[in-house]
């Protein structure tokens, strides 16, 4: 998964670097702005949701790869990446969901 998503995170700051958006759906989007990405990616997590509760496994995997895609446009528009998550559920590996959650409402 790792790789795929390197090979994802590279293809997509490629196209933001280019700025193409008549080539490029990647750089059309972010020419929209963060607002018009984060609602993509609002969107596609509603979807797989609904994929989740009403359709079939395929159906889940195209909306949650949706999902996947657009989170990532989302991060490289911002200058982060799939490391930096990476690194977060890392530091939160051994942590019960509870007591990690717990921290997060002060």
């Amino acid at each position: 998964m790792g790789e795929t998503l390197g090979r994802l995170e590279a293809t997509i700051n490629d196209r933001l670097a280019a700025g193409e958006a008549e080539a490029s759906y990647v750089a059309s989007l972010a020419a929209k702005g963060r607002a018009k990405i984060a609602q993509k990616v609002g969107e596609e997590a509603v979807e797989t949701v609904i994929a989740a509760l009403d359709s079939d496994d395929r159906d889940v995997i195209g909306e949650a790869s949706d999902l996947v895609f657009h989170l990532s446009i989302l991060l490289a528009e911002r200058g982060l990446g799939w490391d930096a998550i990476a690194a977060e559920l890392d530091r939160r590996d051994g942590t019960s969901g509870h007591t990690e959650k717990a921290s997060r409402q002060n």
